[in-house]
């Protein structure tokens, strides 16, 4: 057993098929990545994915697929991605328990590694599916 990287909501599921049938072709996905910038230092990078790399982790939801970089797994551990239509903007957004602070325009974050140990006590444990 391992643990699961992370969790979609039907709402973040259904706008992942919405853009990939929009995007047409040979989308099969989206990849879902850390990077640095911004004021807070890292950032959720979203790319369509065409050819899914072996090494990523696939989250799959009512059809959606989502794959996870490798070198974002531990930032990622116990995340649930969803997505938010309000007044002023639309977008998928994070519920991440490894998230230390963000900036004021939320558009950056700071995160920290997964601490596995207390994942594994919480019972949190869950196969893994391999891309």
């Amino acid at each position: 057993m391992g643990f699961a990287v992370m969790s979609l909501t039907e709402a973040a599921a259904d706008r992942v098929k919405a853009i990939v049938d929009n995007a047409g072709g040979d989308a099969k996905g989206i990849r879902l990545s850390i990077k640095k910038g911004g004021c807070a230092g890292m950032e959720y990078a979203i790319d369509m994915v065409t050819e899914p790399n072996a090494k990523d982790d696939l989250i799959e939801l009512g059809g959606a697929r989502v794959w996870v970089a490798p070198e974002a797994v531990l930032y990622l551990l116990g995340t649930r991605m969803d997505y938010e239509v309000t007044t002023l903007r639309a977008g998928f957004t994070f519920t991440n328990p490894n998230q230390t602070s963000a900036c004021g325009c939320g558009e950056s974050v700071e995160l920290k590694p997964a601490d596995l140990a207390a994942l594994a006590a919480r019972g949190d444990a869950v196969v893994r599916t391999a891309g």
